[in-house]
């Protein structure tokens, strides 16, 4: 058997990190076992699906690199893989399960259901809709022939069960007793996600169905539906939910769970690929990092947890740290070359791009996102507009800032050659002179060349500044002290 697997989205959304760490385990079980994986696009919400939550779909899913082998925008010999193109064969699907028993019309109205149900819970058996409202098979030609507007449900075996091994869950047993006859075509003849996604799941012969554990008790009816039309149930595997740090359903409250906004934010697709599959699966002897090679040479759908996982950006944040400090020095300037210069609202000139590439191995050690780059170079390029006021306040306006001042003017003045060891054995000769220790010494000239008492280090940055520029700094914010 060619394991097929497919991530199936509905474009009414962007694509969060829930979806995209179902994707990923997809998209890990079909390249572990060289299977097939599937983009298909569940677009049959048509007020709700748009062009614009498409194209971000498929957008990050290219830029995680989990890219599909059919599907989407990709093609393959089941046409454009999208639920909206295949309304006929629904309804087809459909009118057959009619035709041999397995469903029938439905004209029962929503206050007869509810009434239904009422009763049910006042005699305490299950609310499932039985299809005991229906009308007798002799009316029913007659009411469609009138114009009745009618649903079509699925007639739910009873007395019976569906048992089923969850991959992830184990034995699961449904008692029919506790399954609706439910609808699988509305009455405008739009299919339901239950008949639209099994109907394409058969079609399309998918052969493992890995989703979220929302989707579990949808699973009796998706088995029920495959067997009606003669076909063999996918395996399936139900993946818990992700939480957030308080334990509760991670959702808009925790922040941002958009993928767009992650990548926005800095973070790399490698490390949260990284993250998200250890979010219920576990790499083995206390192993966090590892390459999407990697992942997939280990992958083992059977080892996926049931319980929930804590979705923590700043574990995330992290991850991303370590996997910056892990680039080379030129991968890293060529990931933020970018975001500096439109942080700058121009390119960097010839001397500038080199000032950059030098101070980018110190600034790649203290980088958690790569959006906070520009921030830690700013200054650098652009001559400091205001001081920060905590900064200014907390070093500037103490005795020793304007004494630290003037004695590293007084020293750096003479210097030569201008290099970092050459400037660090000069400051700390002026410590000695002055009395000063490190944090009163050195911290007035931080600020009075980048501003802020947070820079990359010292010595390098007044290497890489420039001894003119330096020193110009260091007189113009000796000139505002009071």
């Amino acid at each position: 058997m060619t394991v097929r697997v497919r991530f199936a989205p509905s474009p009414t959304g962007y694509l969060h990190v829930g979806a995209a760490r179902t994707a990923l385990y997809n998209y890990l079980f079909a390249r572990a076992n060289d299977g097939t994986f599937i983009l298909r696009s569940d677009d049959t919400d048509t007020a709700r699906s748009t062009d614009e939550f498409q194209e971000d779909i498929l957008e990050h899913m290219q830029w995680l690199g989990l890219e599909w082998d059919e599907g989407v925008a990709r093609g393959g010999e089941h046409g454009s893989y999208r639920q909206s193109d295949r309304y006929g064969r629904y309804r087809e699907v459909a009118h057959d399960l009619i035709a041999d028993g397995s469903a029938y019309y439905s004209f029962a109205t929503p206050d007869q259901l509810e009434s239904f149900k009422q009763a049910a819970r006042e005699a305490g058996t299950s609310p499932a809709y039985d299809g005991s409202l229906e009308p007798l098979d002799a009316d029913i030609a007659r009411l469609i022939s009138d114009g009745e507007s009618a649903v079509v449900r699925f007639r739910v075996p009873r007395p019976g069960e569906t048992r089923f091994t969850d991959i992830v869950r184990d034995e699961m047993v449904f008692d029919h007793k506790q399954v609706d006859d439910f609808i699988i075509l509305r009455s405008d003849g739009t299919p339901t996600y239950h008949l639209a996604s099994t109907v394409d799941d058969v079609d399309y012969g998918i052969t493992h169905v890995i989703r979220g554990e929302d989707l579990l008790s949808s699973t009796p009816k998706h088995i029920l539906l495959a067997e009606a039309m003669d076909a063999d149930p996918a395996t399936y595997a139900h993946l818990s939910l992700l939480m957030g740090p308080d334990g509760k359903k991670l959702s808009k409250r925790h922040g941002d769970t958009a993928m767009s906004a992650y990548r926005e934010a800095g973070l790399l697709p490698e490390a949260i690929n990284n993250y998200l599959a250890l979010l219920g699966w576990s790499l083995g002897d206390d192993e966090e990092i590892a390459s999407i090679s990697e992942m997939i040479g280990k992958f083992d759908l059977n080892s996926v947890s049931k319980n929930p996982a804590v979705f923590d950006p700043q574990k995330l944040e992290w991850l991303n740290g370590v996997y910056i400090r892990d680039m080379d020095d030129e991968e890293f300037v060529g990931r933020t070359l970018a975001s500096v210069e439109d942080d700058l609202g121009r390119s960097l000139s010839g001397g500038e791009r080199a000032q950059f590439d030098a101070i980018a191995p110190l600034v790649k050690e203290r980088t958690k996102l790569l959006t906070e780059v520009a921030d830690q170079v700013r200054f650098l390029f652009s001559d400091i507009d205001e001081y920060d006021e905590k900064s200014w306040a907390k070093v500037m306006d103490k005795p020793e800032g304007p004494v630290a001042l003037d004695a590293a003017a007084s020293v750096l003045s003479v210097l030569e050659p201008w290099t970092t060891e050459a400037i660090e054995g000069a400051l700390r000769g002026m410590l000695e002179s002055t009395g000063l220790n490190a944090r009163k010494g050195f911290q007035p000239v931080r600020v009075a060349i980048s501003g802020s008492t947070v820079s990359p280090p010292l010595f390098e940055c007044l290497e890489i500044l420039g001894k003119v520029e330096t020193l110009a700094r260091i007189a113009r914010a000796r000139s505002e002290m009071k």
